[in-house]
């Protein structure tokens, strides 16, 4: 026998929805604009100061507006309710976004650390201009506001359980990065030093493949119906052996779609109880599983008759 239900929000359900839009909507706001306001301040500075590194930190932050665009989209379609061409929901749309801002992250690496190479083999280092002062204050400004920026968008993606907008978030710290290459390589430059811009631009440049890399590899992992591991289905087991009715635990699978988890379960139950009784012991297992565990959204029970189970 087999019971399967899907996980039904909760009465204040609408109310979380809400709140959880809001949240969208404001983690999108503020990076748009945030960066906007950024991006404008450190081209003008950029320009007048006479700094190359300015100049490029100043397009690096525009791309961060095209990549929260496109978190804020995927985020808004993995959150529609199943239908009849996707009845599993849409979750996997979101790992199909943090697919996208990590190999944006990872081509802004890769072209940061080429032209921090191309710059140090060339040894034409007195062809570089001696930027103002103007563009180190820029330096600092975008250091400090992207970094408030990576922890306002970090608190409220993990809070709404987002991988996109998390993959955001390291977007703004890998543009702090960049601009933290940028106060280096411009303080270098004012002080005699210029190929301290290009030494620092590929360190910049291994610190954001590494991140990327984790981005690629966590929307990978969701995409592939990859178990939830080891001890937390191990976890879970001890939870529904220990519930009322369950004689044992045959078999337990757990995968994640999405940043949801779906979970196939075989119980053992007294095979001597009757078809509702049986069927009330799976029930309350569903129930205490989804409250225990808020991730699961769908969970499949199998019912076998203690006396009979195969192992």
């Amino acid at each position: 026998m087999a019971t399967t239900k899907e996980k039904q929000p909760p009465l204040a359900a609408p109310h979380a929805e809400l709140n959880e839009n809001r949240i969208i909507h404001k983690l999108s706001l503020v990076s748009i604009v945030g960066n906007t306001v950024l991006s404008g301040f450190k081209l003008l500075a950029g320009v007048v100061g006479h700094s190359g590194a300015m100049i490029s930190d100043a397009i690096h932050s525009m791309s961060d507006v095209l990549t929260t665009l496109i978190a804020w989209v995927g985020v808004k379609i993995s959150k529609k309710a199943s239908d009849s061409d996707h009845p599993y929901g849409h979750e996997r749309l979101e790992c199909i976004a943090s697919l996208f801002l990590g190999a944006v992250l990872l081509i802004t690496g890769l072209g940061i650390g080429k032209v921090g190479l191309e710059n140090i083999v060339s040894g034409q280092y007195e062809t570089l201009a001696v930027p103002s002062a103007i563009a180190l204050v820029a330096a600092i400004v975008s250091i400090v506001g992207k970094e408030a920026m990576y922890w306002y968008t970090r608190y409220y993606a993990k809070l709404i359980h987002s991988s996109a907008f998390l993959a955001d978030a390291w977007h703004h710290r890998s543009d702090a990065f960049s601009s933290v290459g940028s106060f280096i390589g411009i303080a270098g430059a004012m002080m005699g030093f210029p190929v301290l811009d290009s030494v620092a631009s590929v360190v910049i440049c291994l610190f954001i493949v590494k991140v990327s890399y984790d981005i690629l590899k966590d929307a990978v992992v969701k995409l592939l119906d990859t178990s939830c591991g080891a001890d937390y289905e191990e976890k879970m087991k001890d939870f529904v052996a220990a519930q009322n009715g369950v004689e044992g635990v045959d078999l337990l699978h757990s995968r994640m779609f999405g940043n949801k988890i779906y979970v196939d379960l075989e119980i053992q139950v007294d095979g001597d109880k009757s078809l509702r009784e049986a069927h009330d012991v799976a029930e309350q297992v569903h129930s205490g599983v989804e409250q225990q565990f808020p991730d699961v959204k769908h969970i499949m029970i199998h019912v076998n008759p203690a006396h009979t189970a195969a192992h």
